[in-house]
């Protein structure tokens, strides 16, 4: 019997998927948000898909902050913008696929 995979919920789109093709985001224990790539950083999750609109509408929205539990302070926000404008960028790259 195949073992069931974790699935997660992006906090944007609402759209569940394995826990392994979100990304992850952590309110760690001194209350910063930051992006787990690895998945196993302590502290409260939660999970945004790598779509740059799901993370616009996340930032824009405040979603990441009340998931967590948290304000953001400038600081992480400016870390997660520039994170998402990242992922806009490798977006664009990629070759569409019709």
């Amino acid at each position: 019997m195949a073992r069931k995979k974790p699935q997660r919920t992006c906090i944007a789109c609402r759209q569940t998927g394995e826990k392994r093709t979100l990304i992850r985001l952590v309110r760690t224990p001194e209350g910063h948000v930051l992006v787990d790539e690895t998945g196993k950083r302590s502290g409260r999750g939660a999970y945004l898909c790598a779509d740059p609109a799901c993370w616009q509408v996340a930032l824009k929205e405040r979603r990441i902050g009340r998931a967590l539990r948290v304000t953001p302070s400038p600081q992480d926000l400016a870390q997660l913008h520039e994170y998402a404008e990242e992922l806009e960028r490798k977006h664009a790259e990629e070759p569409s696929q019709a």
